[in-house]
């Protein structure tokens, strides 16, 4: 299989276009971006849209002043007691809508009083019940996405997240986001890394994806399509955690990728570089560009997506349809 023939290359083509067209109709996030009024938001999603979550944490606390909290669903369903959430907005996240135990997190939220606010990328009121439950819907795009894997929509829930924060506090210009898509279409054409980085990647035997802040959320995501892509035993890190008993596990015959938020890396992913180098571990930089961070998160996620691609159709594996996995998950 050749990669132009693969719906996920198709997917991940997209995102440029779709990226633009969801900026055009920005302006209506001033009224769906709800926060409650001490500006506080809860948050709740599973697999990619968790990790959206993670990513929307870091950047509503850091430029947009508002306090992020997390819903874990289990302890919502097996909650002793009613649980007081008058006054709170809760954002759920979810590819399809159709995640049953996100459907039915949100709605035992907003009997307790929450009121709700549905991330999808699912235009149809008919198949999306996370969307009517909520009432106010934040659509990604009306471009189905068909692979397993979650490309272009976990790229435009990172989109919605930083609108938002521009929503709220306008804490960015118009020119960060023209230029992260312009940015995002040079990702979306190129093999990063070329040939080399592939053969490099196949020969580990463990893969390490370590960010800071919103970069965090990238190696979680990255790992997470490395695993669904090309059956790759790939986990994510925060600097920090990373260096808190993970990076133990790793040795010569692995491969760690550092995302920097800038060329000059920060003193945390100095730290790990030094740990890494100590244990004789191979290790490789993902460099930003001359691109504003947090907005470079965009055009590392995708080059992170492509080569996970890549290294799926090298190991002769379907990037669009792995086995034992499914594009709508239900575990509720």
């Amino acid at each position: 299989m050749k990669i132009q023939d693969t719906l996920t290359c198709g997917d991940i083509g997209e995102i440029p276009s779709l990226l633009e067209k969801f900026s055009a109709r920005a302006e209506s996030l001033k009224t769906l971006a709800l926060r409650s009024p001490d500006k506080t938001v809860y948050l709740v999603g599973r697999g990619s849209s968790g990790t959206a979550t993670l990513f929307a944490k870091y950047i509503w606390e850091t430029y947009a002043g508002t306090i992020t909290n997390f819903i874990h669903p289990h302890s919502i369903f097996e909650a002793r007691k009613p649980l007081s959430f008058k006054g709170q907005v809760v954002w759920a996240f979810s590819q399809s809508g159709r995640s049953q135990d996100i459907v039915a997190c949100l709605e035992k939220l907003m009997k307790w009083g929450a009121k709700g606010v549905a991330v999808t990328n699912e235009p149809d009121l008919k198949n999306n019940p996370l969307a009517r439950l909520a009432g106010r819907h934040i659509l990604l795009s009306d471009s189905k996405e068909v692979p397993v894997a979650a490309t272009k929509s976990f790229e435009l829930q990172l989109w919605a997240v930083l609108w938002a924060a521009q929503a709220w506090s306008g804490c960015f210009n118009a020119k960060d986001f023209k230029t992260t898509v312009s940015a995002a279409a040079r990702a979306a054409a190129e093999n990063y890394g070329g040939e080399a980085l592939v053969r490099k990647v196949m020969a580990a035997n463990m893969l390490g994806f370590v960010g800071r802040g919103p970069l965090n959320a990238v190696a979680e995501d990255s790992a997470l399509k490395f695993r669904e892509m090309a059956k790759a035993h790939a986990l994510g890190y925060s600097a920090a955690e990373f260096l808190h008993g993970p990076v133990g596990a790793y040795t010569g015959n692995d491969l760690v990728f550092l995302f920097t938020p800038s060329n000059k890396l920060p003193e945390d992913i100095l730290q790990v570089k030094r740990a890494l180098v100590e244990r004789g571990t191979p290790y490789h930089i993902v460099k930003p560009g001359a691109l504003k961070f947090p907005f470079s998160c965009i055009p590392t996620d995708i080059r992170m997506k492509r080569l996970a691609l890549r290294l799926s159709l090298a190991k002769g594996l379907n990037p669009d349809n792995p086995r034992g996995l499914n594009k709508v998950t239900q575990t509720f």
